[in-house]
């Protein structure tokens, strides 16, 4: 039997609890992405007799430019199983993982490339996924984006949507999550953050309003690796909602879902 969500009238106000954490949560992002900024871009040469350049992440996008055997190429970004990439005269292209994995290092050394498999699993840059499950009795749909710090330390944003019989609405958190052992293929893992709660009453005679709260949670949760780049995660999650009463709530959530990493 699904529960119905308490629902008070309330105002808008200016964030007072889940504000300075959601700073702090930030601030190991900026920090990590600081060092990103002043890499240099990794350089690759030509060992085949020639390397396609496409004007886009796809072999529908056509062909536009050809890099010749011995000149080099930086790599600029990756989507998927596309790189970008800037030739030596400054024309940039996409070429694909499959032509790429025949060039080499500049000391010689062919280039390696994650392909998706175990040890990516363990240690990856970036993860998405999507869930379903139940928030506090109301079906729930969510999302995540999760940037690995390190191999155990990750921050996740997510945003998810719940729909029950008496009201519906949406979860917004921002947070940390610790894997204990992350090259397990069955790994447990915690997190820990805040966010924001909005609540949309559907139409009663009453007609009450609608509220947005601040929230803190904690969770546990698993990863299960599966196949290539895709994983299976399980969580749940206990959230702290702070009210304009005296007394808060606490509501449950659990979901599950796919995700994979890159």
């Amino acid at each position: 039997m699904e529960r119905s969500i308490t629902t008070t009238p309330s105002t808008r106000r200016w964030p007072t609890k889940v504000a300075p954490l959601l700073a702090a949560l930030l601030l190991p992002l900026l920090l990590a992405a600081a060092p990103a900024c002043a890499r240099d871009y990794l350089q690759l040469f030509v060992m085949q007799p020639y390397l396609e350049l496409h004007t886009g992440p796809g072999r529908g996008y056509p062909v536009t430019q050809v890099v010749a055997r011995g000149e080099a190429v930086d790599v600029l970004m990756r989507r998927t199983e596309w790189f970008k990439v800037r030739t030596e005269h400054g024309i940039e292209g996409w070429a694909y993982e499959g032509d790429l994995v025949r060039t080499t290092l500049a000391d010689g050394s062919a280039f390696q490339i994650n392909l998706g498999d175990r040890a990516g699993f363990a240690s990856h840059r970036w993860e998405s996924g999507a869930f379903g499950g139940a928030y506090e009795g109301a079906t729930l749909i969510s999302a995540y984006q999760a940037l690995s710090l390190t191999d155990h330390l990750k921050i996740e944003l997510s945003g998810s949507q719940f729909i029950g019989n008496l009201s519906n609405g949406y979860l917004l958190d921002i947070g940390f999550s610790h894997v204990f052992m992350p090259n397990w293929r069955l790994s447990p893992f915690v997190t820990l953050g805040g966010g924001y709660e909005r609540v949309e009453p559907k139409p009663t005679l009453a007609q009450p309003l609608s509220s947005s709260n601040e929230t803190a949670y904690v969770g546990v949760g698993v990863r299960c690796y599966l196949a290539r780049r895709l994983f299976l995660r399980g969580e749940l999650r206990g959230h702290e909602v702070f009210t304009n009463q005296n007394s808060n709530e606490v509501k449950n959530e659990w979901k599950l879902g796919f995700a994979f990493f890159y």
